[in-house]
């Protein structure tokens, strides 16, 4: 065995490329039940196994060990063919299925060592002897003295096994090997889980060889003939390929003279240093080439659950913004005004307060009368504009929910998360303080910016307190759907308004007012809208550069090689 490092400008490249590229393929998540999030999760647990356990490895090994993974459909004989090579009963065997639970790697003493420093496979855990039940995280490691040195045989469970969880470790083993040798039987090398374990070789561009097993004599050339015919069209005619008769299987082990030949091209691998590293090369190239595909089609999958998050997140938006139009639209048109609010409106405009408070000439006793009916008004616009936000956040809930509900798979099941129908209990009192807060400051604006006519502030003296609230009468559009309203005494706060503050003072006012009320309910919407921002991150969704990121990798990557 020999281990020749690379130049260090060349193995420090592609290491720091390799690691970018672990990097981005850790970081994505596919936390949507979108089609194809399933596959995609275990391909990216493919991709990340792969470099781990074998690619980051295996970069910085000119020559070294070759690990051949023999694989095959249920019942193929794969075990009995590492039995019968490693010249001893390393593996089980029978007719119980699946008879393999846990790889075995049967290994030459001499090579034992390097194999059990873990450079390839080093996430799983070397065991001296199989487990009672089937170790998803170990390799079981046998030396024998017949193995070849420089070739390891690893046996892996069943492609087809009625387990599931081999065949994860299945494909695991094959994506950590050099070379693949590929066992089929007579009976069964049509079947589609023998042509799906070749697609796969074929799409990794691994090292191939082929051994048709329990071939009846009389029959072999018209199988093999068959047989041949179907590689060549699949493309891969050229793969070398290895007969066994069908024979009596004694001990766990094949007849040697069954096995000749495969032996014979095993150790041609271990004495030639030069064949050994040209098949090795030839498998990890054709692993770094399958990148090209299998990692721009984890970035497809990874946009698909982005735009996903971002339809979903324009639900929420959507439905919040078109609460916000509709409070804009309540608080421009008067609709506002009903009920307790024109009661006390009425009451306080007609009982003469409002005249005794604007029209009293400076240091006139009395200017403060009517304290309870300023309150009371007070009051009653406060109610009626936190009852118009609360409801149009309940709506705004309701509504986020019904349109994520109709997003079939994820938005469903997203819809279905513990009160996001509802408001939070504690919106009552938010709203509240948001409301006296605008009221606060409008009463600071007309204190501050309200500039009367030099002839009308000589013989005014009004209230702040009392203008303010007539300013939100004007403001909260009185008089705009009653047309009799506009005339005549119910004009009085417009008139009133730009009499004492002037018509340009007053448009200033406003628009600073209603500026100031939609941005004070904007801000208690978008904290709101965290409540949904809160279940899109919990549910595992990726951000939008994490696609770049993996396609930068991926480039980065071609370019170290």
């Amino acid at each position: 065995m020999r281990e020749i490092p690379m130049p260090e400008p060349v193995s420090a490249a592609l290491t720091e490329a390799l690691n970018q590229l672990r990097t981005a393929v850790k970081d994505l998540h596919f936390g949507l039940d979108v089609p194809g999030a399933e596959e995609a999760r275990k391909a990216q647990a493919a991709v990340l196994a792969q470099l781990d356990d074998y690619v980051i490895p295996r970069v910085h090994l000119s020559t070294a060990p070759a690990m051949i993974v023999v694989a095959g459909s249920t019942g193929a004989g794969k075990s009995t063919i590492v039995n019968s090579l490693a010249g001893r009963r390393v593996t089980a065997t029978g007719v119980r299925r699946p008879t393999t639970g846990t790889p075995v790697l049967a290994v030459h003493p001499g090579d034992l060592e390097w194999y059990a420093r873990g450079d390839l496979l080093g996430g799983l855990e070397r065991l001296d002897e199989p487990p009672a039940e089937a170790a998803p995280g170990g390799v079981v490691l046998v030396p024998s003295p017949s193995m070849p040195a420089g070739v390891a045989l690893l046996d892996t469970p069943d492609i087809d096994s009625v387990v599931e969880e081999h065949h994860e470790i299945a494909h695991r083993m094959l994506d950590a090997a050099d070379l693949w040798v590929f066992v089929t039987t007579a009976s069964r090398y049509a079947d589609a889980p023998s042509w799906g374990l070749l697609r796969r070789a074929k799409e990794r561009r691994a090292r191939l060889v082929i051994v048709l097993s329990r071939v009846p004599p009389r029959s072999r050339d018209v199988i093999m003939k068959h047989f041949g015919r179907m590689l060549k069209e699949y493309g891969l005619g050229d793969v070398e390929r290895f007969v066994i008769n069908e024979t009596t299987v004694q001990e766990g082990r094949l007849p040697e003279i069954e096995i000749a030949e495969l032996r014979m091209w095993l150790t041609g691998l271990s004495v030639d240093d030069e064949r050994r590293e040209e098949a090795v090369r030839a498998t990890l190239n054709g692993v770094l080439n399958s990148f090209r595909t299998r990692l721009p089609a984890l970035a497809r999958h990874l946009e698909t659950q982005v735009a996903l998050r971002a339809d979903l997140r324009s639900d929420v938006d959507a439905a919040y913004m078109g609460a916000l139009t509709e409070i804009d639209e309540a608080t421009r048109d008067g609709s506002l005004l009903r009920g307790e609010v024109l009661a006390r409106w009425q009451d306080f405009a007609g009982s003469g307060d409002l005249m005794r408070t604007l029209h009293l000439r400076r240091g006139a006793k009395g200017h403060h009368q009517g304290p309870e009916r300023v309150r009371g008004l007070k009051a009653a616009i406060r109610a009626g504009l936190e009852s118009l936000v609360t409801s149009a956040v309940e709506r705004a809930a309701e509504e986020v929910v019904t349109r994520w509900r109709q997003r079939a798979g994820a938005g469903d099941r997203l819809a279905a998360t513990p009160g996001l129908g509802r408001p939070p209990e504690d919106i009552a009192r938010r709203t509240a303080r948001t409301v006296a807060a605008w009221q606060e400051h409008v009463t600071e604006l007309i204190r501050t910016e309200g500039v009367t006519k030099r002839s009308v502030a000589k013989l005014v003296s009004f209230d702040v307190e009392s203008l303010s609230l007539i300013f939100m009468i004007g403001l909260l559009g009185y008089g705009a759907t009653d047309p009799q309203a506009a005339t005549g005494a119910g004009a009085l706060p417009q008139r009133l308004l730009r009499g004492l503050l002037g018509a340009e003072s007053l448009r200033s006012i406003s628009a600073k007012a209603r500026s100031d009320l939609r941005a004070r309910i904007g801000l208690l919407f978008d904290e709101e809208t965290l409540r949904y921002v809160d279940a899109l991150d919990s549910a595992g969704i990726p951000d939008e550069a994490a696609a770049t990121r993996l396609y930068q990798a991926t480039y980065n990557l071609e370019v170290a090689r």
